[in-house]
């Protein structure tokens, strides 16, 4: 039945900061309290999530965007402390439609998202943001392959969750504490600054580096691979990265050339299933 309801969908995985309560403010402590689900778990809270998204899409309502209602919290147990990942989906709705006006053909991001229910929305986001100073995104999003900067935060030796529907795989996550995610992304991005300053990964890591500095330093760092997990795992991309930039900063293309090859055969077809009729 979950497959049956993945299917067709594109396939998304996500990059989650989960912070300690303390990180948050009055109002976001809220948000939080009211967006927890109960005990169904994780894999609960993940569908009723997408089945809310879906409800909107093909309600014909004409208004795609989350109201304050729809908000969701993850929480995750490290060491004995609950963390916390509020879904943001006001916010991040806003970002999303923000990208798809300046860059869909006009017709067709009015088509997608009326002026109405937009105007709607932005009412909804300057509330929420003009509650904190400068609003922080816990989660990022990517469609049809996880980015190969994200695999920098992570290592083998990292916590690993393997979620099983049947024969097929619901979800693989990797978790690890925000300190070690960011020495690492900052450990690539000196090492690529002075091997490959021209390569694309090191602007994506210098962001990814940035964003990470955002958050409280007890937090948590989880890759959630999604649906994709079913077609890549058991994966070695985490490794396959760092031998990359390893090899690079020695000044071995070969090894680099090679790491990139396993890189590529692994992900580049997952990645051509977004050009897929």
């Amino acid at each position: 039945m979950t497959e049956a309801r993945g299917r067709g969908r594109p396939l998304s995985s996500h990059l989650r900061v989960y912070e300690p309560i303390e990180a948050f403010n009055p109002s976001e402590r809220e948000r939080i309290k009211a967006g927890l689900r109960g005990e169904g778990g994780r894999d609960e809270l993940d569908a009723a999530e997408t089945g809310a998204a879906l409800g909107r899409i093909v309600g014909g309502a004409g208004d795609p965007f989350p109201s304050d209602g729809s908000e969701f919290t993850r929480a995750l147990t490290v060491n004995g402390t609950v963390l916390y990942c509020p879904s943001q989906l006001v916010l991040r709705s806003g970002l999303a439609a923000e990208s798809v006006i300046n860059t869909a053909p006009r017709i067709l991001a009015e088509l997608m998202l009326p002026e109405d229910a937009r105007e709607r929305h932005q009412r909804r986001v300057d509330r929420i943001a003009s509650e904190t100073a400068s609003p922080r995104i816990n989660t990022r999003e990517s469609l049809w392959g996880i980015p190969f900067s994200w695999f920098v935060l992570f290592q083998e030796s990292d916590p690993t969750e393997v979620v099983e529907d049947g024969d097929h795989l619901r979800t693989v996550r990797i978790v690890a504490p925000w300190a070690k995610a960011i020495g690492r992304a900052r450990f690539a991005v000196a090492n690529l600054a002075l091997a490959a300053p021209d390569m694309s990964m090191l602007d994506e890591l210098t962001s990814l580096t940035e964003w990470l500095e955002e958050f409280h330093p007890d937090s948590a760092v989880e890759l959630d691979y999604g649906r994709v997990a079913d077609r890549v795992f058991p994966d070695e991309s985490c490794l396959d990265v760092r031998l990359g930039i390893e090899c690079l900063a020695e000044g071995d293309l070969t090894g680099a050339a090679a790491a990139y090859r396993r890189l590529a055969s692994r992900w580049i077809p997952i990645r051509q299933l977004a050009r897929a009729s």
